[in-house]
């Protein structure tokens, strides 16, 4: 039978009321990849996080949908490769980027109290602000801001026969759906490697060749950077592009980020009584080279490279020379070893 659901909208927030509609009925969705079973709403509050992973749970129903796999590397990965990406373009942008993980995305009929709820594998939030109390693991539509991208990991799983719909009904304005590269012998012949990004318009979802919410960085952009074991120079310029283009959106640049804001500033002020010392225009350039060196060394030593004490020689400055500070960054952010980082600028 469907489902006729409601919102109190004396409750509703930043999302905004949910419109009064009927909804897809358990008995239309098909769960690829996983087992149900029965429980209860207090059965699932008190479901252990240690557990195999919720997809879906409908109180009315009183049924879960988990993940047949347990916990598997290949599913967990892109999520925290996510945020290592969102990371490295938030310095870029000079402003924070916020995910909150697996979070609950809970749909209550307040009048009823039957709940639904999704198990999202990422949520993030372009504007730490809008996250709210959903950093304390739930997220009800209706109530709170939806998130700016939504991602799902279709490792052994097809969310197109399932929660896609949901997604859509619920009002998410952007999900990401990766199929990682690594093979499951699980997976449905019919998926490919690759991450489909489905935007919400007036007819729906429609699948985008590039993401709303991260200007200009395009589907297989983000599918190489997902799979890659180290951040390569090409998904490097990449996360630079993107992240500039959300800087120059809102106005804020890497000098806005605390890290880089203050080597920047002190590469400035080096160059400033270099250019004293030695003739303003020659110093200012060594200065800045010399601010590249030292961030560049710092960012080595967090990532547990080992930096030779003669750093920089007159050879690294060479180098460092004829290479913007962005690139130096790049390189020191996803070098592997100090040999790694030098053959990065080159």
């Amino acid at each position: 039978m469907e489902q006729t659901v409601t919102v109190d909208e004396s409750r509703v927030g930043g999302a905004g009321p949910l419109p009064k509609r009927r909804w897809t009925p358990v008995s239309a969705l098909e769960f690829v990849g996983c087992e149900s079973c029965r429980m209860t709403l207090q059965e699932y509050e008190d479901y252990p996080e240690d557990g195999r992973k919720i997809e879906f749970f409908d109180s009315e129903a009183g049924l879960a949908w988990m993940l047949r796999d347990g916990p598997r590397r290949e599913h967990e990965e892109p999520a925290r490769r996510l945020a290592a990406l969102a990371e490295r373009i938030s310095q870029t942008r000079g402003a924070p980027i916020r995910l909150l993980g697996a979070s609950r995305v809970q749909l209550l009929d307040a009048d009823s109290r039957q709940v639904r709820v999704i198990h999202p594998d990422e949520i993030v939030f372009l504007h730490t602000e809008r996250a709210g109390d959903v950093s304390l693991g739930f997220l009800r539509v209706g109530e709170h801001a939806y998130p700016d991208v939504v991602l799902e990991v279709d490792h052994t799983s097809d969310i197109r026969r399932n929660k896609l719909a949901l997604y859509e009904e619920w009002g998410f304005p952007e999900l990401w759906v990766e199929v990682p590269g690594v093979y499951s012998t699980s997976r449905r012949r019919r998926l490919r490697p690759e991450l489909r990004i489905y935007l919400l318009g007036d007819a729906g979802y429609a699948l985008s060749a590039e993401s709303r919410a991260f200007p200009g960085w395009r589907a297989e952009e983000i599918h190489r950077a997902l799979n890659e074991p180290v951040v390569s120079p090409a998904t490097s310029a990449v996360l630079e592009r993107v992240g500039r283009a959300l800087g120059e959106r809102e106005g804020t640049g890497p000098d806005d980020d605390p890290l880089l804001g203050k080597h920047r500033a002190e590469s400035r002020a080096e160059g400033r009584a270099e250019g004293r010392a030695e003739g303003r225009a020659e110093g200012r350039a060594e200065g800045r080279v010399e601010g590249r060196a030292e961030m560049a060394g710092f960012v080595l030593r967090q990532r547990g490279c080992i930096v030779p004490p003669a750093f920089p020689d007159d050879g690294h400055l060479g180098a460092l020379r004829a290479v913007s500070t962005e690139r130096v960054l790049a390189a020191a952010g996803a070098a592997t070893s100090f040999a790694d980082f030098l053959s990065r600028l080159r």
